[in-house]
């Protein structure tokens, strides 16, 4: 392409301070360097860390003004030295976790995670850490999560890029680069849920939703979904869903005895996917005593520690993390594509709503609101030799090619960890 090597012109959804509106500007985007990948975006999602992340005005990695965004699918514009992974014209999604394939944990298949480039809020490239982004006035606009994809063009390490498909409709590949992921992996890679096995949900925003999708994919026969609202018992049937408790109506019962009750003595598999100590503890005390397995999903961003008891520990309940799903992005993703080209994955059923893209704020409400869980955008000038997202009419492509002028984004599932989910305790 003539642009390589050379700075790009295009625009972006800058957040310049916390909690402001995000402003939609002019920015320049720096070729890449050694191991680096400049991106052409095509779409992209909202994801509830962007949402956390801006409002945060103190804390380890803040720093403003930055570029959010870092679930997306794109087309490679250029790459720098030492890349022969992919090259120009190639589909490609960013993913904030890293794969270098090379270290010790990348090569451990009881590991997803990357020793070399541990996952961390970095203002800029991970290798030398300054930024490819720079406004008009000369002055840096710095990254998040090494993939900042709420931009035209954005530039990331050849660790966190997977070469996609080009048969893959590249709407649904956005949805694999992070949330929906990491639910389907909770219960395919980390869990490991059996046939005939029991699962309790805790929060049904997309990573919980993605986590039923993936008990009912493994052939679980009782899915539970835990949440505040009762609108998400209609969602999550979608997704294998059997059952819904709202704490709510739980009476002078404790969720814990319900599901104990419900199940026979307990979940088998119990997954927490709200980010808060007090329902992980509710999802472990959901789980049966000899051999329940309980999954933290969430992100417990208030600090407050996790108080279990040693005693059920030793009677046989498990307690585990999970990071991206366990999955390793250079070698999972192409799994749960052809799983959904084999029509055996949902994917279409997270599409919602869609906005402009000078509406994005308009999407940061919504998924703060719990009314929807992900977006995608278009390309500046509107053309693209892939398919894409042709108009606002819900699941049309564009065939290749074709002008897709208007700026149309795509707002994708049916609610995350709104105020209410927080209040799940």
């Amino acid at each position: 392409m003539e642009s390589a090597g050379k700075p790009i012109r295009c625009r972006a959804a800058v957040a310049r301070k916390a909690g402001e509106a995000l402003v939609i500007e002019e920015i320049e985007v720096w070729p890449p360097k050694a191991w680096e990948v400049r991106i052409k975006i095509l779409c992209t999602s909202l994801c509830h860390s962007d949402v956390t992340i801006w409002k945060q005005s103190a804390g380890p990695g803040v720093v403003f003004p930055r570029i959010l965004g870092h679930e997306a699918a794109g087309i490679v514009e250029s790459v720098g030295e030492n890349v022969d992974e992919v090259k120009e014209g190639d589909i490609v999604i960013p993913v904030f976790q890293s794969n270098c394939e090379e270290c010790r944990d990348c090569k451990s298949p009881k590991s997803n995670s990357c020793t070399k480039f541990p996952p961390q809020l970095n203002s800029g490239m991970p290798r030398d850490g300054t930024p490819r982004f720079m406004d008009l006035n000369g002055q840096p606009i710095y990254h998040f999560f090494n993939v900042s994809s709420f931009s035209e063009y954005t530039v990331v390490d050849i660790a966190q890029v997977v070469k996609f498909n080009l048969d893959f409709p590249i709407d649904k590949a956005c949805l694999l680069s992070c949330g929906v992921t990491t639910g389907l992996g909770a219960a395919m890679k980390t869990a490991q849920v059996e046939e005939g096995s029991t699962v309790a949900i805790f929060g049904l925003g997309a990573v919980g939703l993605a986590v039923a999708e993936g008990a009912r994919l493994q052939g679980a026969s009782k899915i539970i979904g835990v949440d505040l609202n009762p609108a998400k018992f209609e969602i999550g049937k979608k997704f294998g869903i059997t059952d819904f408790i709202n704490p709510s109506t739980c009476g002078e019962k404790s969720v814990s005895q319900v599901i104990l009750e419900m199940t026979d003595g307990g979940a088998d598999y119990c997954f927490e996917c709200v980010g808060l100590a007090s329902v992980m503890q509710d999802a472990f005390n959901s789980s049966r005593l000899s051999c329940g397995k309980t999954v933290l999903v969430g992100v417990e961003m208030h600090g407050t520690p996790l108080s279990i008891n040693s005693y059920e520990i030793l009677m046989g309940r498990s307690l585990m993390g999970c990071l991206y799903g366990g999955f390793k992005p250079k070698s999972d993703l192409s799994m749960l594509a052809n799983k959904y080209l084999e029509k055996k994955l949902h994917l279409d059923e997270f599409i919602t709503h869609q906005v402009k893209l000078e509406d994005i704020n308009e999407a940061f409400e919504l998924l703060h609101q719990g009314k929807s869980l992900r977006y995608e955008g278009l390309d500046k000038d509107g053309i693209c030799d892939v398919r894409c997202l042709g108009s606002p009419k819900r699941g049309r492509k564009a065939a290749c090619g074709e002008d897709r002028r208007g700026e149309w984004w795509k707002w994708i599932g049916a609610g995350d960890v709104s105020e209410e989910d927080k209040n799940l305790e």
